[in-house]
């Protein structure tokens, strides 16, 4: 099969080929009815029922690919998506360090972002990038490693925190009389990029502190550290590029993945109430938007329809229950659209 043939007229999608965002994101798509069949080995999918080709590809080069528009739409984390913008700014910085590019040009491009736009948070994949140091070390803020050795994959943010920490503290030791310190391109702290096992940096003498990914923090812990700082705070997303070969169909893809989203966080509880008891009811459960309110056949009585976030059904049937609802019932959500 010519894959390069088939693509044609397709609109990309880029997902994670492996990782802790993988399956999750299978399982979205599969609530959003894109099917398709992955081959061994093979890293494009075609979808059956769109007009659709998958790319499977390292979280980390989705946000290249989808900014630099040679893929449409993509899923990966917002901590991919600030480590590759925060690329985009040093190069655009260097390049105006060495004479390339003028103060004006540097700030026009930095303006127009890296080419991702974010469309949705998908609720999954929460964990934070933050700042470690060993437990029993001697380091306990971020100021102690300005001029350290720091090990993670995420070079940029980690420049880029660095840079920003060594200019806070050069301007709070000048005097008031002189000229505020200025940005340079010179970091006194030195970031060592590693691809894997970041945790481990420390206990074998490369690093004094790292910024990595924390999930649950078991692995932190297991290694001895501890965190001191967040630098950023990460879920999944849906992105899309500024310039999407077909946006309608990016509109239908993100109305779709929105509707399995919404169904996940919510459930459908009914119920009946007297007409008098409504107001108090529909207090404890006002709706996504609005409750749908139908009269039942028995007199003064009515039947109650509303979205309830599934993690506060239990407290929310207890109150109906107190005002006065009966034959409460919660049923699931398949897909909704707003």
């Amino acid at each position: 099969m010519d894959l390069v043939n088939h693509l044609e007229g397709r609109l990309l999608f880029a997902v994670p080929k492996k990782g802790r965002l993988n399956q999750a994101t299978l399982n979205l798509l599969e609530g959003a009815d894109i099917q398709f069949r992955r081959e061994n080995r093979l890293d494009i999918a075609l979808v059956k029922n769109l007009p659709i080709a998958l790319i499977f590809l390292p979280a980390a080069d989705i946000p290249t690919f989808v900014g630099e528009g040679q893929v449409d739409l993509g899923i990966t984390g917002l901590d991919q998506v600030k480590e590759h913008d925060a690329g985009v700014q040093a190069l655009h910085r260097a390049r105006r360090f060495s004479g390339e590019i003028t103060p004006e040009e540097e700030s026009e491009h930095s303006s127009r972002g890296s080419g991702c736009e974010v469309i949705l948070d998908l609720g999954f994949g929460g964990c934070k990038l933050q700042v470690q140091v060993p437990e029993k070390g001697t380091y306990s803020t971020p100021k102690d490693l300005i001029g350290k050795n720091i090990g993670t994959s995420f070079v940029h943010l980690a420049q880029r925190y660095f840079a920003n920490l060594e200019l806070e503290a050069d301007t709070a030791q000048d005097s008031t009389d002189a000229p505020p310190a200025k940005f340079t391109n010179k970091l006194r702290t030195t970031i060592i990029e590693l691809s894997g096992s970041v945790e481990a940096a420390c206990a074998l003498g490369v690093a004094d502190g790292i910024v990595d990914l924390v999930e649950s923090g078991e692995t932190m812990k297991a290694a001895g550290l501890k965190p001191i700082d967040t630098v950023v705070e990460s879920s999944a997303i849906l992105i899309k590029s500024r310039k999407p070969s077909d946006p309608e169909l990016v509109d239908l893809i993100a109305s779709r993945i929105r509707g399995v989203i919404t169904a996940q966080r919510y459930v459908l509880c009914q119920y009946n109430v007297e007409r008098s008891l409504l107001a108090a009811a529909v207090k404890i459960a006002p709706g996504k938007r609005a409750p749908t309110i139908t009269t039942l056949d028995e007199e003064g009585w009515v039947a109650v329809s509303v979205m309830v976030e599934k993690k506060k059904i239990a407290p929310i049937m207890d109150q109906l229950t107190k005002v006065g609802a009966s034959d409460i019932l919660v049923l699931d959500i398949a897909n909704t659209r707003s």
